[in-house]
């Protein structure tokens, strides 16, 4: 009797493990573990900031971690952290070294991580360990300018050739005082870089800075020494009129606003400032993506993209706009407009690719083309376009004809040339003297010092 009733103990047994079986399977847990260590297996670090570790597990939340600080794998290491966590399925840890690392002057340590998940049957194996290797840079990266411009004019260009050298070096850029980022280029050899920069004519003030970041967190920072020359664009008062403001102003409104409710100076505010911006943004978005990884040679022709044209509007003029004596906007004009007939042919004066052909709001029919080194140049009101976007153009091709799309009262183009999303008073580019002081001269120096061997 005692056996059978064994027998059937042992039957009622299996039956629930085979339940529990299913219902784990049906649960996911013992499928494949779904703890992810997503620090690399070798990082760096400047015993100055906190080692950052990535963990993740989408499925089942993370429970518990526990690192261990090694000198090498034969210590038995240092606990930094054990700490239970409410099942985080994303974890970012900030871990700091302990001031023993900062005095032993080791150049390497190891962080072994244990991280389990929020399975209840964690003792089945979900659980991850994983071995990072530390290593320790203290040493900023090296940073000496080769050659540069003499001087930068507000709302206008410059160039600088410059070295950067460290074991572990990460990132090299160029930013200025008001945190824009110019892309340095490698130039002629590994280490080197060279780089055209710009003066956004709205800011008054101009300090760039060549930046060098190594892997470890150590960062460099070297200013280079252009004399300033400041310089004073016009200032315009406009005065609306109600022509305009039913003309094409309403026209504008009409197509790229959602609220049919506006007033005739509420829909001029909407297409001075708010679409004027997006329009902006835009152009600053595709024009500071340079195309190329590194730069050996750079020339120019002298952009003239309109036969025997005038020139009808100002760069950088900054205009204020009033409707019976009452200020209602205002708006900084970036491009130097061109006028001769109409419909007149836009010329490329130099090779590039075409990086957008469209319409773009207040600029209407607006097409950009890149030359390289982060040089663009700007086309806007056409009336009609040869090229489309993706498309390579060579020297005097003619592109589009000019027109009155967009804010055109009358036909003109509007010509603009941008260095990595800034734009730059076009006639500099149309001067074949500061060319080649500026971005020639610069970069042949520059070169001279690089293959001489001097640095």
């Amino acid at each position: 009797m005692k056996k059978k009733k064994n027998f059937y103990s042992f039957i009622l047994v299996l039956i629930l493990l085979v339940i529990v079986g299913f219902f784990a399977v049906k649960m996911d847990i013992f499928k494949e573990n779904s703890i992810e260590i997503l620090t690399e297996n070798v990082i760096y670090n400047n015993l100055k900031s906190p080692v950052s570790l990535h963990i993740k597990d989408d499925k089942k939340g993370i429970k518990n971690v526990k690192i261990v600080l090694k000198k090498d794998s034969n210590d038995t290491g240092l606990v930094l952290v054990d700490e239970k966590i409410k099942d985080k399925k994303d974890l970012l840890l900030q871990v700091e070294l302990p001031k023993a690392a900062y005095k032993e002057k080791l150049k390497s340590y190891i962080l072994e991580l244990e991280v389990s998940n929020g399975s209840f049957l964690s003792f089945l194996g979900n659980k991850t360990q994983k071995q990072i290797v530390v290593l320790i840079d203290e040493i900023n990266p090296k940073i000496n300018i080769l050659s540069r411009s003499y001087s930068i004019e507000k709302g206008g260009a410059a160039s600088v050739v410059f070295r950067s050298t460290d074991e572990n070096l990460d990132e090299v850029y160029i930013e200025t005082n008001g945190s824009k980022k110019f892309k340095a280029f490698p130039y002629i050899k590994d280490g080197y870089y060279a780089a055209l920069i710009a003066w956004d004519a709205r800011e008054e003030n101009f300090k760039p800075f060549v930046i060098a970041k190594d892997k470890a967190g150590n960062i460099s920072k070297q200013p280079i020494d252009y004399l300033l020359s400041n310089r004073n664009y016009r200032t315009s008062n406009i005065a609306l009129n109600d022509r305009f403001l039913e003309g094409k102003i309403k026209d504008l409104a009409s197509q790229y606003s959602n609220d049919s409710d506006l007033s005739l100076l509420e829909q001029f505010k909407f297409v001075n400032e708010t679409l004027r911006l997006a329009n902006e943004d835009l152009i600053r978005k595709i024009t500071s993506e340079p195309r190329e990884e590194k730069i050996e040679n750079f020339k120019l022709n002298l952009f003239l993209p309109l036969k025997n044209a005038a020139k009808v509007a100002d760069f950088a003029d900054h205009r204020f706009y009033s409707y019976k004596e009452q200020f209602v906007s205002d708006s900084y004009h970036m491009g130097l407009d061109l006028a001769s007939v109409a419909k007149a042919p836009i010329i490329s004066s130099n090779q590039g690719e075409v990086v957008f052909a469209g319409e773009n709001g207040i600029y209407g029919l607006n097409l950009i083309l890149y030359h390289g080194f982060g040089v663009y140049s700007l086309y806007g009101h056409c009336s009609s376009k040869n090229v489309d976007e993706g498309e390579f153009v060579n020297v005097s091709n003619e592109i589009a004809n000019t027109g009155t799309s967009g804010l055109a009262l009358g036909d003109h183009l509007h010509f603009g040339v941008l260095v990595q999303g800034v734009e730059t008073r076009p006639e500099q580019w149309q001067d074949r003297k500061w060319i080649e002081n500026n971005i020639y001269k610069v970069l042949d120096e520059g070169k001279k010092m690089i293959t001489g061997g001097g640095i």
